[in-house]
């Protein structure tokens, strides 16, 4: 039996191109994830469809035909992954493909899903830090503001 090796996900700065913000939720493409987990995507999603109980709307869901529409019009890698469907893929959020690890019941899944999640939290703390710094140069584009704004009250008082 061969073995499969799996692509480092870690590895790769790309594979932050492959996680999307949808419904208010980080997802990756079935296609994706199917790939990571050394199996073709119909054996990916027939695997979810068979244990259907265990993919409620926050693990996996189906695109609708507007935001697949709009996804494949706004985002390159998006258009390129879904070259030639038919339908609207599924979208798997972080607790998803750690379902679909415990389904599938390959060392490759079980990997794989331990990757991605790392992925999706090194993900996290980078929107943290990027949200933090927002944060701090708002403040300080405000203080900044303020002492301009007592400056030239105190320019206009001496010079009146």
């Amino acid at each position: 039996m061969e073995q499969k090796v799996l692509p480092n996900i870690l590895e790769n700065e790309n594979t932050q191109k492959l996680i999307y913000e949808i419904r208010g939720m980080y997802v990756m493409l079935d296609s994706d994830v199917a790939y990571y987990f050394g199996v073709e995507n119909k054996n990916l999603n027939l695997a979810k469809k068979r244990n259907q109980n265990r993919f409620p709307e926050d693990f996996c869901f189906q695109l609708n035909s507007k935001e697949f529409k709009n996804l494949r019009l706004q985002n390159e890698t998006f258009r390129k992954a879904t070259k030639g469907r038919k339908y609207a893929p599924y979208m798997y959020s972080e607790h998803g493909i750690i379902a679909l690890a415990g389904i599938l019941k390959s060392d490759v899944a079980a990997k794989a899903s331990v990757e991605i999640s790392r992925k999706f939290v090194e993900m996290r703390k980078a929107l943290l830090v990027n949200s933090n710094l927002i944060l701090m140069a708002t403040e300080t584009k405000k203080e900044l503001l303020e002492f301009k704004n007592e400056t030239n009250q105190r320019f206009d008082e001496l010079y009146r």
